[in-house]
Order: C-alpha cells, then sequence, then structure tokens
C-alpha cells in the first residue's frame, strides 16, 4: 500500500504579499507607474499565486478608500460634504492599482 501524497505547503500568503507592495510602492513613490508596477510584481511573487497576488493588491486599496470615506464623512460637519471629499480620495486610491495589479498578475504568474 502506498500512502496517499502529502499536499504541498503554500507558497506564501496575502498579508504578506500585501505588506511587500505596501512597504515597496511607499519606498518606489518617486516612480509614478514603474514603481507600482515592481511592487505588484514582488508582492504577487510573496502571495504565492494569481488569485492571491490580485486580492493582495486589490484589497488594502478598497479597504483605504472605504476607511476615507467613513472618516471624512464622520470628522465633517456636512455629511454629504465628507461623503464626497472621501470619494474624491477613494479614486485617487483606485487610480494607483492599475499598475500595481498588473504587476501582481505578472508577479503571481511567476510564483
Amino acid at each position: 500500500m502506498t500512502e496517499p501524497a502529502a499536499m504541498a505547503p503554500p507558497r506564501g500568503s496575502v498579508l504578506s504579499g500585501m505588506l511587500w507592495m505596501f512597504l515597496i510602492s511607499v519606498l518606489l513613490f518617486w516612480l509614478p507607474v514603474i514603481g507600482a508596477l515592481i511592487a505588484g510584481i514582488v508582492g504577487g511573487m510573496k502571495a504565492g499565486g494569481v488569485f492571491a497576488g490580485l486580492l493582495a493588491a486589490l484589497l488594502p486599496g478598497i479597504l483605504l478608500g472605504i476607511a476615507l470615506m467613513v472618516s471624512a464623512t464622520l470628522l465633517s460637519g456636512i455629511p454629504m460634504l465628507g461623503f464626497l471629499a472621501g470619494l474624491g480620495g477613494f479614486v485617487l486610491v483606485l487610480m494607483q492599482l492599475g499598475p500595481l495589479l498588473v504587476g501582481a498578475l505578472i508577479g503571481g504568474l511567476l510564483a
């Protein structure tokens, strides 16, 4: 009788991919598109796969955008004005996600 093959351990984690993407994008902020692309590639490789890399790129951006909308709404005297200001911040976050997602896709394929 043969024993069943052991499952391979996961190659990375979404949390480590998110941390690497954050750190590298902060360090390479002065390279507008290339810095986010490099951060996405490294984060996608650290995440360990295509789906994990894309999740690691999308999740912090969406959470930051929602946090901006909620905090601007709570801190302003006019809730609708705070919501619109937070929505503007959310759009700025989404603009940064394009190269990060492409890099995460490439890095996930390389992992």
